[in-house]
């Protein structure tokens, strides 16, 4: 009897693990592996479109500057407050507005004096600079601001900075031209590769925005200031770029 039951019970152990061998066998067979194609990346091709908006400028931006210097420290900023604010009444006399006038740079600092020998002096000199940007929103003024600042005082002109006050509706345009230049480039390059152009897959904005000048061998884009009786100011004209990254589907 016991030898019967010993018998039934090692059976029943062998069944159960012949079904556990075939469930590891069931899992493993090709029929329920993954298709090859299921992961496969769509084919794609990736361009760079550019457009651009050619512009003319209609806003300015200048620092004029007052630089004082002397032995007296105290003496050198009042002389340096005075000019300072006679240019600027000056330019507020021309039309500026009083919002468009803004100190960007005030500083002071001693500088140790030498003999033609190369040697310090022990004597200080005091330096004061106020530097102010100023907007101008006229441009045919531009060349008059400029004489009647040094007239009233500015030594200091560092340059102008011509822009557009509106451009949003040239980033536009010049977006669109980029998508457009984009799928000129795709189609070009599916006819030569053999392949059909499909839908767009992304799209993205790379660079671009900002108007620079155009500069075409002799300048153009801005203009050198210089203290005469009659400055020339040239605001040329400015472009704006903007290019776009576009990958599409191929077929």
């Amino acid at each position: 009897m016991r030898s019967k039951i010993l018998f039934t019970t090692s059976l029943m152990l062998f069944a159960v693990l012949l079904s556990a061998c075939s469930g590891v066998a069931a899992a493993q067979t090709p029929a329920e592996e993954s298709s090859p194609d299921v992961d496969m990346p769509p084919r794609t091709i990736t361009v760079t479109g550019s457009g651009k908006t050619v512009l003319s400028p209609d806003i300015a931006y200048i620092n004029i500057g007052v630089q004082t210097e002397g032995q007296d420290a105290a003496q050198v900023v009042s002389e340096n407050n005075q000019n300072t604010q006679q240019v600027i009444d000056a330019l507020i006399a021309t039309g500026v507005v009083e919002e468009d006038i803004q100190t960007t740079n005030f500083n002071i600092y001693p500088r140790q004096e030498y003999d033609p020998q190369g040697q310090p002096t022990g004597e200080i000199t005091y330096v004061v600079n106020n530097t102010v940007y100023v907007t101008v929103r006229d441009l045919d003024q531009v060349g008059d601001l400029l004489n009647t600042a040094v007239a009233s005082g500015a030594n200091t002109i560092h340059g102008i900075q011509f822009d557009v006050a509106e451009k949003d509706e040239a980033l536009s345009d010049a977006r669109v031209a980029a998508v457009e230049n984009a799928e000129v480039i795709a189609s070009e390059l599916a006819g030569a590769a053999g392949v059909t152009l499909g839908e767009i897959h992304s799209i993205s904005t790379l660079t671009g925005g900002y108007p620079v000048p155009m500069f075409e061998g002799r300048g153009g884009g801005g203009a050198a200031v210089m203290a005469e009786a009659a400055v020339p100011i040239s605001p040329g004209q400015m472009i704006v770029t903007v290019e776009v990254t576009v990958i599409y589907l191929i077929e």
